[in-house]
């Protein structure tokens, strides 16, 4: 039994002609119908995973174009990207020069404007000297008009009338020559004006 049961349990393909031929019909009947039915459940599971197999293939497939296409899209974006750092970039090296040739452009401005400046406090301070000068000079003219209309009128009261014309000659020859007037700028045309007054003029051509 236990040699009959091992026989049976095996394929009819491994079978030799020997054992085939001890087996009676029922037998071989039975096992071929057991043969075929587990062989077509072996197909029919074969064909299940082949469609589960290939609807994977259609997921992956459909998962791989959809890379591709965000693929290219971020390639185009990397592009635009790349380009706009080059244009950023560029620009970066303008506006880095640009700054350069401002702050050169402002050191040598103010280098100028200190030399100017420099200039302009020096003449500042030699024209307030001049106008210190001029000031002291007018007061010393003011001081000399006033001291020479104290004389001229001093001269015409105590001289009689007709002795005036010979006085002021006298004077303008005093103040011009004799070098007893207060400073070297006497006997202009001002000062003699100042000198001889109108009243004088009178008095001489009276």
């Amino acid at each position: 039994m236990g040699s009959d049961s091992e026989v049976f349990n095996r394929e009819l393909s491994k079978m030799s002609d020997e054992e085939l031929m001890a087996c009676s019909k029922e037998e071989l009947l039975s096992r071929l119908r057991q043969e075929e039915s587990e062989k077509m459940s072996a197909l029919i599971q074969r064909g299940r995973l082949i469609k589960e197999v290939n609807k994977q293939l259609q997921g992956h497939l459909l998962e791989i174009r959809e890379l591709k296409v965000i693929n290219q899209r971020l390639q185009e974006e990397n592009t635009e990207l790349r380009d706009l750092c080059c244009f950023l970039d560029d620009d970066r090296l303008k506006v880095k020069k640009l700054a350069r040739e401002w702050q050169l452009f402002g050191h040598h401005a103010a280098k100028v404007m200190r030399e100017d400046l420099g200039g302009y406090l020096k003449k500042l301070s030699d024209l307030e000297r001049m106008q210190d000068g001029l000031v002291k000079e007018n007061l010393d003219l003011k001081e000399l008009c006033l001291v020479l209309e104290e004389e001229c009128v001093g001269r015409s009261d105590s001289s009689p009338g007709g002795s005036t014309e010979l006085n002021l000659p006298c004077m303008v020859a005093r103040d011009l020559g004799d070098g007893s007037s207060s400073t070297g700028s006497v006997g202009s045309p001002d000062q003699l004006h100042l000198v001889c007054s109108p009243d004088d003029r009178r008095t001489s051509f009276g």
